[in-house]
């Protein structure tokens, strides 16, 4: 955890620098819609497989999900029980997250899951190994909780490698560690500027957003979370899903975050949610993330051939060429890059770096 933290603090300066120094807006102007729709399409496409492979875990809840939050989102959001208020529009992950988390409390009470393999208990079950019971009542964060951070070339710079990906577009494993980022930035702006039908963000908006987000990565380094800060694809997919686009609300959640964030029960509870929930919700949110990207080809022209490769070519290159260096990676555990120098090849290989300089 202590060079995890020295890592993340390292790498910030490359988000804080290029952000601020609006150097990051400069490279804005080659961001087209042919260039953006292919980058925000894999924003969503290339999670496929926290979506229903994550869900065939525990189909008894995932696929209620995933019906549920259908249901309620596209057919009865006109239905308003409150004539003002859309509640099931508005809320539709919210009643529906409610609803299959109290049906899978009941299943786990009912001991529909005690003589089912230990995969399935894990995926399904409600009180995997005891969180809500041994999380404490009061955790108050504080900077260097694991101790003074130290800095490693290896691990510094396999996270500067890191970041670098993080402001073009999708996620990736973070050196041998194999932390799973949801790193996505500029394509998660376009995104959103366009679900939330605003006029598209200016250079100056994108680098200071690059910039914040270094703070963000910068302060998590500082309290020890072990992950860095970035935007939230499924939050991007859920402003199109609510037409929810208010700053406001968003700050309001993040006062609630900071507060409830120091109670250590109430983060265990909702840690018991199982996943399939959320891989149910993913299939939605990440699917509209991917749509709003092929959305930016209306105003290409698409009867030219010319962006049709490029489209094509991208989108699969995009999913493919991930899939090769994973499949390579599995049998001989190191990247087609071999050295002796370890953060060299994390940088090469297994960071993705190359896969994402290939897939754009």
């Amino acid at each position: 955890m202590r060079a995890i933290q020295g890592a993340l603090i390292v790498a910030s300066s490359i988000q804080i620098i290029l952000g601020y120094s609006q150097v990051w807006g400069l490279f804005s102007r080659f961001f087209s819609p042919l260039g953006m729709a292919p980058v925000v399409g894999l924003v969503g496409l290339g999670l496929f497989e926290r979506g229903f492979p994550a869900l065939g875990n525990c189909v008894e809840i995932g696929i209620p999900t995933l019906l549920l939050v259908i249901g309620l989102s596209q057919y009865l959001k006109h239905v308003r029980p409150f004539r003002d208020v859309p509640i099931f529009e508005r809320f539709p992950v919210l009643f529906c997250v409610t609803i299959i988390w109290i049906y899978s409390l009941i299943l786990t009470a009912g001991g529909a899951y005690r003589d089912k393999p230990v995969r399935t208990q894990i995926s399904c079950r409600t009180d995997r190994e005891n969180l809500i019971s041994t999380a404490p009542w009061f955790k108050f964060p504080y900077p260097l909780q694991w101790g003074p951070p130290t800095f490693s070339a290896g691990h510094s710079f396999a996270m500067m490698s890191a970041v670098l990906v993080s402001m073009v577009e999708i996620w990736e494993y973070v050196g041998f560690l194999t932390i799973a980022y949801m790193l996505q930035s500029t394509a998660a702006y376009k995104a959103a500027s366009r679900l939330a039908i605003a006029t598209p963000p200016p250079a100056y908006v994108l680098s200071r957003g690059i910039g914040w987000q270094g703070i963000g990565i910068l302060l998590d380094g500082l309290f020890g979370t072990g992950t860095g800060s970035t935007v939230s694809v499924e939050n991007v997919g859920l402003l199109g899903l609510t037409r929810v686009g208010s700053r406001r609300v968003v700050q309001i959640s993040a006062a609630f975050m900071i507060f409830f964030s120091t109670l250590g029960k109430f983060g265990a509870v909702f840690a018991s949610i199982p996943f399939p929930i959320y891989a149910a919700l993913y299939c939605v949110l990440f699917g509209l993330v991917a749509s709003v990207g092929l959305s930016f080809l209306q105003f290409t022209n698409m009867n030219s051939m010319r962006n049709l490769i490029i489209t094509g070519l991208s989108l699969f290159l995009g999913i493919s060429v991930p899939r090769f260096f994973n499949e390579y990676w599995n049998p001989s555990h190191h990247g087609l890059v071999h050295t002796n120098a370890g953060w060299v090849s994390n940088i090469l290989t297994n960071s993705s770096t190359l896969v994402k300089v290939l897939k754009t």
